[in-house]
């Protein structure tokens, strides 16, 4: 017994989070299966003015499932899904499962990451977007050995037409393959054969954001993603039925978990606006009133940069939710200066199907006043969170070592890569790869990356603990450090900003207030500032672009 097998995080918890039962094990099908009993006339998504209901996207995607069994897919075959937020993706999703087959989620960005993906799962059926089929999917589709396409156009089933996120789209169609719509519509009324399907079986294959090296994918079964996403709404207090924005993308776990499935178990209105692009969301908050909404920390801030920004669209809102990016103390308290909402911090990855560790609703994150990281919660109910050391044995409270995670969201395997999995997975425990600690109340914190750590004249500087401090500047919107072969110090400290709309600074002055807050060797010897920091869709900052370019 270590001091973790105690949970002491439980201490934590509140009334209602003591009420969380263990999820049973499930198919994300029984889910939809509710849904469709509950509210079958209820919106099950909403799309810039266009909805479907729950009757509808059942009926829809069993046209997709029959569709995808003519074609000759069989059970346990994979579809990838290469689209933005729209309703498509449900039906896509939906149809995969009914016809027995794994969803193979793709980042809308990727581009010869597309080719590899699409090799790599054995993908023998795709759904896109239209324009992207005609210029860079089909040719690596083909080569990977797709069989099947089917395409789906952005202007579909919405009423509003906003030249911000739909500026130079057409309808058209594409040559090769069929639309999503036009063959789920033409097999209403045709109930595919029941798929069989287990809460063991597969039911993505997740690929890792690639941010260094090839993307691998995490098997995330039918068990991993509901467990987590049946008891969020008693953790997040969601009453049913309450619509959800979707900030994150669906590509994403976080959006496929916390955002879809979570909808879906509610029988929720999932509201849908495409793609993030600040004053859309803005807007869209203002039409559809949602009561929930998650996603990462570079989102909150580009929405507290627009114009249009105030509290009176964000007044619906329940609960907030940030994850996928480290989340800055500075961040919190000044969106909540402004809107009166307090950010719930959380953590997750994709090989733990989402979340693992959340900060409670009614309880607040605590600041580490060593480092002045904020924590990212407690661990939820069925997840039992250790730090260990580099021989994988727990190490005691606010002692720092790498991250574990046990339970039942946590993904058996990669796909193919039983080295990968035996590395990162070892007999069901996962090493995130991220290095914290927990303190004796059981707060979770993250230090950073073990990869990301630099080391300076022989001194660790974390870049979290420098990004915190440069937050605390007024005038920085985003910051990202990194560290740059030094010839000296064998690595130096390096600072990426982008400021807010009003702010105005020099580097110079941003070094200095660095120095004013940190041990000298952790001052960053260089800053630059730049309009935008590059991001994954998912809204992490790329470190590893800056890194290149601060060295170049």
């Amino acid at each position: 017994m270590s001091w973790f097998d105690d949970r002491p995080w439980t201490a934590q918890y509140t009334e209602r989070l003591r009420e969380v039962e263990p999820a049973p094990a499930r198919t994300t099908l029984e889910l939809l299966s509710g849904a469709v009993a509950t509210a079958p006339d209820s919106p099950a998504t909403t799309y810039l003015g266009g909805t479907l209901t729950y009757r509808e996207v059942d009926e829809l995607s069993d046209g997709v499932a029959h569709y995808l069994l003519e074609r000759g897919c069989r059970p346990g075959d994979r579809l990838a899904v290469y689209l933005q937020n729209i309703p498509q993706f449900l039906l896509a999703l939906f149809g995969a499962w009914k016809a027995g087959g794994a969803v193979v989620p793709l980042n809308p960005m990727y581009r010869d990451e597309l080719a590899h993906i699409l090799t790599d799962a054995g993908v023998s059926a795709i759904v896109c977007d239209e324009q992207a089929w005609a210029e860079h999917v089909r040719e690596r589709a083909t080569t990977a050995g797709v069989t099947t396409a089917l395409t789906a156009c952005p202007l579909d089933l919405q009423t509003l037409d906003d030249a911000r996120i739909f500026a130079g789209l057409t309808r058209e169609r594409r040559e090769g393959a069929d639309d999503i719509l036009d063959v789920a519509r033409a097999r209403v009324g045709r109930r595919p054969t029941q798929p069989g399907l287990t809460p063991d079986d597969i039911a993505l294959i997740s690929y890792t954001s690639g941010t260094s090296g090839l993307p691998k994918g995490a098997t995330n079964t039918h068990r991993n993603l509901t467990v987590n996403a049946v008891p969020l709404r008693l953790h997040d207090e969601i009453p049913p039925g309450s619509p959800i924005f979707a900030l994150a993308p669906l590509f994403h776990i976080t959006g496929m978990v916390v955002q879809l499935l979570n909808a879906v178990d509610l029988a929720s209105p999932l509201v849908l606006a495409h793609r993030f692009e600040p004053g859309v969301v803005i807007d869209t908050l203002k039409r559809e009133r949602p009561a929930y909404m998650v996603g990462p920390s570079t989102a909150y801030m580009a929405l507290m940069a627009h114009p249009d920004f105030s509290a009176e669209a964000f007044a619906s809102l329940r609960t907030l939710n940030s994850g996928g990016a480290p989340l800055p103390p500075a961040v919190v308290e000044r969106f909540r200066e402004q809107t009166g909402l307090y950010i719930r911090n959380g953590y997750g990855l994709t090989e733990t199907s989402s979340p693992c560790v959340v900060v409670p609703v009614g309880r607040q994150a605590p600041v580490d006043p060593d480092s002045g990281t904020l924590s990212i919660g407690l661990p939820l109910p069925a997840a039992m969170v250790r730090i260990v050391d580099e021989e994988g044995r727990d190490l005691g409270p606010n002692v720092v070592g790498e991250i574990a995670v046990e339970g039942p969201m946590v993904v058996p395997a990669y796909w193919n890569r039983p080295d990968a999995t035996a590395e990162s997975i070892p007999n069901g425990r996962l090493l995130t790869g991220d290095v914290g600690f927990v303190d004796r109340q059981g707060w979770v914190y993250v230090v950073d990356r073990k990869k990301d750590m630099i080391n300076a004249s022989g001194f660790k500087v974390w870049p979290r603990e420098v990004e915190d401090v440069l937050y605390r500047h007024p005038a920085v919107r985003e910051a990202a450090v990194v560290g740059v072969s030094d010839p000296y110090r064998g690595e130096t400290v390096a600072a990426f900003v982008s400021l807010r709309p009003e702010g105005s600074v020099e580097p110079e002055e941003l070094v200095a207030h660095c120095r004013e807050h940190l041990a000298a060797y952790k001052a960053p010897r260089t800053v630059s500032i730049r309009d935008d920091l590059p991001k994954t869709t998912s809204g992490k900052i790329l470190r590893r672009e800056l890194r290149g370019a601060a060295s170049a």
